[in-house]
C-alpha cells in the first residue's frame, strides 16, 4: 500500500512539475521562506537557528583547546557532527547516529573546509601542541525535509556570531572567529525530468537524485554533493552551480546583516 501511494504522489506531483507548479505554489527555483536567527545558545561560542519553512534546526558553536592532526601542526581543527533526534520526525530513532546524519554533518564540514571559511592557521596557539578546536553541533527540532541547506546556512550563520574565548583559557583576549568567506550550500531535487530548488519532505521522499551545491561571495564552487541513485547531466550539473551562486547572494547578504547587527 505504501508502494502504491508513492507512486501515485509521484505522478500527482511531477505532473504538476511538468506545469511549472509544486504543491506550495513555489516557482521551480524558490526557496521557501528563511529566519535566520543568531545567539540562540548562551553556553555556546556561538549559535544560529534557521528555519527554512517548517524545517527548525539549531546549530552551536563550542570552542576547546586541543591538539592539532599531525599533517596540519599549525592549523586549528573543525569537528561536525549532526543529531537526528525523534521529537524531529516520526522517521527517527534513538540510538547511535543514522546513516543521513553522517552524511549530512560531511556535506556541511565538507563545504566549511574546502570553502576555507575559517582561517584556521589563526587558530594556532603552538604549534605541533596547542590549537583551537571547533565544535560544530547541528541538532534537527523540525523535519520538512532540506537539511543540507537548513544545517550548512546554520552552521555558517553560527560561526560567525561566534567569539573565541581567549581569556577563560588564558590564552588572549576573546575575539570573533577569524573569517574568510562565506559559504551558502543550495540543493537541488530531480524528479524524472524536472528539477527543483528546496525540496518538502513530499517532494523529496519521491526524488530520484539530489544535488547540492556550495558557493561563496566570489561566485566561486566551493563543494559538491550527489545523494540517491539519479543522474545529472552535464548540461544539469552547470545550470545548477550558475542558479546557486544567485540564490545564494541573497542569503550571504542575511547573514553578513546579521553579522554586522552584532557589531
Amino acid at each position: 500500500m505504501k508502494e502504491i501511494i508513492s507512486k501515485i504522489t509521484k505522478e500527482y506531483l511531477y505532473t504538476l512539475l511538468r506545469e511549472g507548479k509544486r504543491i506550495d505554489d513555489r516557482g521551480m527555483d524558490e526557496h521557501r521562506e528563511i529566519n535566520i536567527e543568531t545567539g540562540w545558545i548562551g553556553t555556546a561560542e556561538g549559535s544560529a537557528r534557521v528555519k527554512l519553512g517548517d524545517t527548525d534546526v539549531i546549530v552551536g558553536i563550542k570552542m576547546d583547546i586541543g591538539e592539532p592532526f599531525p599533517d596540519t601542526p599549525d592549523k586549528g581543527v573543525v569537528i561536525t557532527s549532526a543529531e537526528l533526534i525523534p521529537l524531529a520526525s516520526p522517521h527517527y530513532e534513538a540510538g547511535p547516529p543514522r546513516e543521513d546524519a553522517t552524511e549530512l554533518a560531511r556535506v556541511v564540514d565538507r563545504g566549511i573546509r574546502e570553502g576555507d571559511v575559517v582561517n584556521m592557521s589563526e587558530l594556532c596557539i603552538e604549534e605541533g601542541e596547542k590549537v583551537w578546536l571547533i565544535f560544530i553541533d547541528m541538532h534537527v527540532l523540525d523535519f520538512d525535509g532540506n537539511l543540507f541547506d537548513a544545517c550548512g546556512i546554520g552552521a555558517m550563520a553560527a560561526l560567525m556570531d561566534t567569539i573565541v574565548p581567549g581569556e577563560e583559557h588564558e590564552v588572549g583576549e576573546d575575539h570573533p572567529l577569524p573569517i574568510n568567506h562565506v559559504v551558502v550550500p543550495t540543493t537541488f531535487s530531480k524528479i524524472k525530468d524536472q528539477m527543483i530548488l528546496d525540496a518538502r519532505l513530499e517532494e523529496e521522499r519521491i526524488a530520484d537524485g539530489r544535488l547540492t551545491v556550495t558557493t561563496n561571495e566570489e561566485g566561486h564552487l566551493v563543494a559538491m554533493q550527489k545523494g540517491l541513485s539519479g543522474i545529472f547531466d552535464h548540461e544539469e550539473v552547470m545550470e545548477c552551480i550558475h542558479k546557486s551562486v544567485d540564490i545564494g547572494e541573497s542569503i550571504r547578504e542575511y547573514i553578513r546583516g546579521l553579522s554586522e547587527e552584532k557589531i
